[in-house]
């Protein structure tokens, strides 16, 4: 099975649907309260975006498949931009235009997983 093929699927889940359908996209005090549960996250429009620092590229790499394997799970994907010893990851969520509670929960998934 292709990748547009198993992307069809999920977005036919009626729990995907369901789930697409409860994200609501955050006002701008909502978004304040929210950034500061995660205060090394920066927000850039209707982005929220950080930088992780590791030893290596292999370091940055087996974190960055560890945020494959989170952002799979909530069907929820982050832009990724891999440099040397660098990870950018940066949320938001196109079907409401920017930020949903979706976004943050995932900034914190994230955090905890770079402590390990």
């Amino acid at each position: 099975m292709g990748f547009e093929d198993e992307r069809a699927l999920a977005i036919g889940n009626p729990a995907n649907r369901r789930h697409l359908l409860l994200m609501k996209k955050l006002n701008a005090s909502e978004v304040k309260n929210a950034l500061a549960t995660v205060p090394d996250w920066k927000k850039k429009g209707a982005t929220i975006a950080r930088t992780y620092p590791f030893n290596d590229f292999p370091a940055a790499i087996k974190f960055v498949h560890a945020v494959a394997g989170i952002a799979e799970q909530a069907w929820h994907h982050p832009d990724i931009d891999i440099r040397w010893n660098k990870v950018t990851l940066a949320l938001t969520t196109h079907d409401t235009g920017g930020l949903t509670e979706k976004d943050f929960d995932l900034a914190r998934k994230f955090d905890a997983l770079s402590l390990r």
